[in-house]
C-alpha cells in the first residue's frame, strides 16, 4: 500500500495535519495506536491562547502577535535561552488563522479570558468540552478522504538513500505491515511523559522518573523512531509537571455527553450569556474531559496536604507536586479551614481554571464535584468523610499550627506568615495526584516543520508537529500547548503537501 502522506498520531496535531494535507489534494493515511482518536487533546481543558481573533475584536480588544510574542517571554522567565524564538514567532503569527479554521469547522469558543501576565485576554475556551476538537476534525478528515486506522501502531520508519519513505505498522492479531509514503511522514505522536523509565532517564531525573504522564499513551513513539534515522530530541529534561491535578469524576457527566455540533454549542453559549450563573455553573462544572489543576496559591494562603495516613508530608510551598508521587497510592488531599475556604470563594482566589466557566471557586466544587469535596465541623469528622484516620489528621494539623506559632514567636513576623488553621468548619479537596501533563522534549525541527538530522540538515521526507515536533519552543502558560498542536499540525500538513507538489 502507498499514499502521499502518512500521519502518525490521532490527536489534535495529527488530525489537523491530515486535514491540511488532504485539503491540499494529497492522499493521506492517519495512524492511531489507541482504539479511539483523541490523544492528549481530548484530555485537555480545551483552551487556546491566541491574538487578533474574531472574539477579541468582538470584545473590543486590540491585540497583536508582537505583544503575544513578548508576553510569552514573561512566562518563560529564566529558561528564555532554551526557547526557540523562530518557532515562537511562527506560533503567534499563525494561531489566529488556526482559530479561524477551527471555527469554520464548527468549533465554538467562549472568551477571550484573561491570564496574567498576558497583557490582554487571550484564552479561547471550546464549548462544550475538548472532545469537540476531535469530533469536528475527525469528521472533516473523513469528508476529505483521509483514511483513518485505529489500533495501528507505527513501530519504525522505513528509509531509502537517506530519505524517509514510509512506516512499519503493527496491529493486534495482524502480521506486521509496511506502508509507503510517496512524499512524507508527519510525526504527531505526542510527548514521552509516560515512556518507560529507561527512556525517560536519558533526559530526565528526580521525581519525573517516578510520575506518569496524564496520558498513558504518551510513550514517545515518534521521538524514538526519528532518533533511529538521525534526529535528536531538544529540551528533553523539561516538563510541564509534575503538576497536581484532581481525579476526574467517576461517572460520565451531562456535559461530557453533550453533542458537539455547532447548534448545540451555540445554544450553550447563549445559555451562558443569559442564564443566571447560579443555575448554569453547576452544570458546566460536571465534566470528565479534563483533570482540574488546583492553584498552588492555596498553599501560599495556608492550606496543607495530607496523605492516606492523614499525615502532612512536606512544606506545601516548596514544590509539593514532587512529593505526592512518593506517598502511598501517589494520592493526597488538600485541607483548609473556613477562613481559607471563604477566601477562595471569589476572584482572584480561584481553585482552578475550568472549561466553560473560566475559573472555579470552592463553592463550585461544593455544588458540582462532591466526589472530591468534603466539609465537616471538626477535623475528625472531616477525616471520616474522606476515609482517613481521624486522630492522625487532627494531630497533623495541630503540629502544623504549633510550628507556625513557634516560628512566629522566634521571628516576630507573624503577619507575613501562614496563619494557623483553627476556624471550623474544615474543608478538603481530593484525592489529587501528581502527573506530568506534557514533557517538553520534541524533535528538533526548522520553521518548515522538517525534522533536522543531528548533523544539521533536514531529514528528507520527515516532518513533525505537536509535542513530538515541539522543536525547542517553550509553551508556558495555559492554552499554548493546544495552540501549538493545532497550528504546527496545520502548517506541517501544508509544508508536506507543498513539497509533494514540487516533487
Amino acid at each position: 500500500m502507498a499514499v502521499d502522506i502518512i500521519v502518525v498520531g490521532g490527536g489534535g496535531a495529527g488530525l489537523m495535519a491530515a486535514l491540511a494535507a488532504s485539503a491540499a489534494g494529497r492522499s493521506v493515511l492517519l495512524l492511531e495506536k489507541c482504539a479511539a482518536l483523541g490523544g492528549t487533546t481530548a484530555l485537555s481543558v480545551g483552551t487556546i491562547c491566541a491574538t487578533a481573533t474574531r472574539l477579541q475584536a468582538a470584545s473590543g480588544i486590540r491585540d497583536n502577535p508582537d505583544s503575544h510574542y513578548a508576553d510569552m517571554e514573561r512566562f518563560i522567565g529564566p529558561l528564555l535561552d532554551r526557547d526557540s524564538p523562530a518557532l515562537r514567532r511562527v506560533l503567534v503569527d499563525e494561531v489566529a488563522e488556526t482559530i479561524r479554521q477551527l471555527e469554520a469547522l464548527g468549533v465554538t469558543f467562549m472568551g477571550p479570558l484573561p491570564e496574567p501576565p498576558h497583557s490582554q485576554p487571550r484564552l479561547h475556551a471550546i464549548l462544550p468540552h475538548a472532545r469537540g476538537y476531535i469530533r469536528h476534525l475527525a469528521a472533516a478528515c473523513r469528508a476529505n478522504g483521509v483514511a483513518v486506522r485505529t489500533n495501528a501502531r507505527a513501530t519504525a520508519l522505513t528509509t531509502e538513500a537517506g530519505r524517509v519513505t514510509g512506516v512499519e505498522l503493527a496491529r493486534p492479531g495482524a502480521a506486521p505491515e509496511r506502508i509507503a509514503a510517496r512524499h512524507g511522514v508527519i510525526l504527531a505522536s505526542g510527548d514521552f511523559s509516560s515512556a518507560d523509565r529507561d527512556y525517560k532517564r536519558r533526559f530526565m531525573s528526580g521525581p519525573l522518573l517516578d510520575i506518569d504522564g496524564i496520558n498513558p499513551a504518551s510513550t514517545g513513539d515518534g521521538q524514538r523512531m526519528a532518533e533511529t534515522v538521525g534526529a535528536e530530541v531538544v529540551n528533553g529534561d523539561l516538563a510541564w509537571g509534575p503538576e497536581i491535578r484532581f481525579l476526574a469524576p467517576p461517572r460520565p457527566s451531562i456535559v461530557s455527553r453533550m453533542p458537539t455540533h455547532r447548534l448545540a454549542a451555540r445554544a450553550l453559549l447563549t445559555a451562558m450569556r443569559w442564564l443566571p450563573a447560579r443555575l448554569l455553573r453547576p452544570v458546566l462544572l460536571r465534566f470528565v474531559t479534563t483533570y482540574l489543576a488546583p492553584s498552588l496559591r492555596l498553599f501560599e494562603q495556608g492550606a496543607v496536604l495530607v496523605n492516606q495516613a492523614g499525615e502532612r508530608f512536606c512544606d506545601e510551598r516548596e514544590r509539593p507536586q514532587d512529593e505526592i508521587g512518593r506517598q502511598p497510592g501517589q494520592q493526597a488531599w488538600i485541607v483548609m479551614d473556613d477562613a481559607i475556604a471563604r477566601r477562595f470563594s471569589t476572584w482572584p482566589f480561584f481553585i482552578s481554571t475550568a472549561p466553560g466557566v473560566g475559573y472555579a471557586y470552592l463553592p463550585d466544587y461544593a455544588r458540582s464535584r462532591p466526589d472530591i469535596y468534603a466539609c465537616a465541623p471538626t477535623l475528625e469528622e472531616l477525616a471520616k468523610r474522606l476515609g482517613l484516620p481521624g486522630r492522625a489528621l487532627a494531630a497533623s494539623v495541630d503540629r502544623h499550627n504549633a510550628g507556625l506559632a513557634a516560628t512566629a514567636t522566634a521571628t516576630a513576623t507573624a503577619t507575613a506568615m501562614r496563619k494557623p488553621m483553627t476556624q471550623g468548619p474544615f474543608h478538603a479537596l481530593g484525592p489529587a495526584k501528581s502527573w506530568i501533563v506534557f514533557s517538553e522534549g520534541g524533535l528538533r525541527i526548522d520553521t518548515g516543520f522538517r525534522v533536522l538530522h543531528r548533523s544539521g540538515g533536514p531529514i528528507p521526507g520527515l516532518f513533525a508537529a505537536g509535542s513530538a515536533g515541539q522543536g525547542g519552543v517553550l509553551l508556558e502558560g495555559h492554552g499554548h500547548h493546544l495552540a501549538w498542536a493545532f497550528t504546527s499540525g496545520r502548517l506541517a500538513g501544508l509544508q508536506a503537501s507543498d513539497l509533494a507538489r514540487a516533487a
